[in-house]
């Protein structure tokens, strides 16, 4: 150590000892200050350029505005220190300490902060392009806003971090671990993020498009709104994802895994498909043109049990875009809070013993009327549902008749055999749980005296994922107001009408 730098050194260190702590604007550039103990000194816009404060204490210590840059900090604690506005550009942090650090509108392009610990740091607004974060700890650090343009954070751990807004353009996140991790709206084009945990996170309306994701795990995240066009996401991890209007125009989707995802909205125009895993993954409101998928995976657990194969592009589309089947019950009477709450306890108790039915149906109550409508990914649904779906009905015993001699006659129709068997086994199965349901409404269920809700009269329509429909049931005073009418009595579609129905059933192999 020359000479001059040990008088600089031992100056800093009779002061400091000496109680002062104001060091504002001093200059100790390329002074070795390595291991010096400063902690909680005030050094805003200190000049510390080339300086070596390797293993130095500065541990809540004032750097606001201090020019660091090409620095060597490595190892030092700069824990709950202030460096806002501060420039570190170049310098070397690898191993140091920021713990809840302050570092607003910093600036350390191409730093270096291997294994830093950076936890609860806030790098708000930094400049941290081309840093190098590999296997950083920078769980509920807050990098809003801030620019990590081509960083490297490979192996890096950041749970609960903020990123919000930032830019990660060609960032290198490669195995990083990033759960529940705030993405939303960030700039992550062409990002590396192969292997990334990114489950639970929160990426709405970020921009993905081209990032490398292959084997990612994304289970349970918020993908709504993100621009995927051009990401790799093969073999990666979908699960309980919400992709809702997210764009995946020439994504690759090879064997991505989407179990029990949401993707309504989603733009899929030119991406692949080929093996995705799409079980209980909603197959409608979504745009598939020119997608590739030679087949999917329908089975429960991913595991190829129940493969859907496609002749042609076509055929896939038709498949990803079904349309639900609907069951629709029209009841001549405006609901009321009543019996908006018997409806509850009623479907509720029928779901548990149909589990189809277990999402409620959406009820729109008009001027004079009020229509429920249930929803089904399957058509084979339709009769079951609608035969159990009036139960709470006066009108029940009617169309229960009408549905089961509908039964009956799709016996007879010329259907595939495997169809007819498929469609009379789901009848067969609600027809015989009836007893049990009819007692649990007529002694458990307690409808208010003071609603005529359900003696009104009802009207039941099935429309297919084919969008043909058929009305199964409508009371002969549905519609009038003041009466009984006895001349019109209601009759069950037959023939031309009822094959037309049954053939515009979308089937799931």
């Amino acid at each position: 150590m020359e000479a001059e730098e040990l008088l600089k050194r031992f100056a800093l260190v009779k002061r400091y000892t000496e109680g002062d702590r104001d060091f504002t604007g001093i200059n100790l550039n390329e002074a070795n200050l390595s291991r010096i103990n400063l902690s909680e000194s005030i050094l805003r816009r200190a000049s510390l350029f080339v300086t070596n404060i390797s293993g130095a204490n500065l541990s809540e210590a004032n750097l606001s505005e201090a020019n660091l840059n090409v620095a060597r900090l490595s190892s030092t604690n700069l824990s709950r220190a202030i460096l806002n506005g501060a420039t570190l550009n170049v310098a070397n942090l690898v191993r140091a300490d920021l713990s809840a650090a302050q570092l607003i509108g910093a600036s350390l392009i191409r730093s270096e902060l291997v294994r830093c610990k950076l936890s609860k740091t806030n790098f708000s607004g930094a400049n941290l392009t081309q840093a190098d974060l590999r296997e950083v700890k920078l769980t509920q650090a807050n990098l809003c806003g801030a620019n990590l343009s081509g960083a490297n954070l490979r192996g890096a751990s950041a749970a609960s971090a903020n990123f919000q807004e930032a830019n990660l353009h060609r960032t290198d996140l490669t195995k990083a671990e990033l759960n529940g991790v705030n993405f939303s709206n960030a700039d992550l084009r062409q990002a590396s993020l192969q292997q990334v945990n990114l489950s639970s996170g929160n990426l709405s309306g970020a921009n993905l498009q081209w990032a490398d994701l292959t084997g990612a795990n994304l289970n349970g995240a918020d993908l709504s709104d993100a621009k995927l066009s051009g990401a790799n996401l093969n073999g990666a991890d979908l699960r309980n994802t919400n992709l809702a209007n997210a764009s995946l125009v020439h994504a690759d989707l090879t064997e991505t895994n989407f179990i029990e995802a949401d993707w309504v909205g989603a733009d899929l125009r030119g991406a692949t498909l080929t093996g995705a895993k799409l079980y209980l993954v909603p197959r409608f409101g979504i745009i598939a043109d020119d997608i590739t998928c030679q087949w999917v995976d329908l089975s429960p657990a991913g595991d190829r049990t129940q493969i859907k194969q496609f002749n042609s592009p076509s055929e896939a589309r038709k498949f990803l875009n079904h349309t639900p089947g609907l069951v629709r019950i029209v009841v001549d009477a405006l609901l009321d809070y009543s019996a908006n709450s018997t409806l509850a306890t009623a479907y509720s108790e029928i779901a548990q013993h149909y589990p189809a039915m277990s999402c409620p149906p959406n009820i729109e109550v008009g001027y004079r009327r009020t229509t429920l409508t249930f929803r089904f990914d399957s058509d084979e649904h339709l009769l079951p549902a609608a035969f159990l779906a009036i139960l709470p009905f006066k009108d029940a015993v009617q169309t229960q008749k009408n549905i089961v001699a509908l039964g009956q006659t799709i016996e007879s129709q010329n259907l595939d055999k495997k169809r007819i068997l498929q469609l009379s086994q789901s009848l067969s199965a609600v027809t015989n749980k009836l007893d049990k349901l009819r007692n649990f409404l007529s002694n458990k269920l307690i409808i208010s005296q003071e609603t005529f809700f359900f003696e009104s009269p009802t009207q039941t329509i099935l429309i297919s994922s084919g969008e043909k429909s058929l009305t199964v049931q409508c009371h002969q005073d549905f519609g009038r107001r003041g009466g009984n009418n006895h001349e019109s009595k209601f009759l069950l579609p037959v023939g031309k009408k009822l094959v037309d129905f049954l053939a515009s059933f979308d089937y799931l192999d």
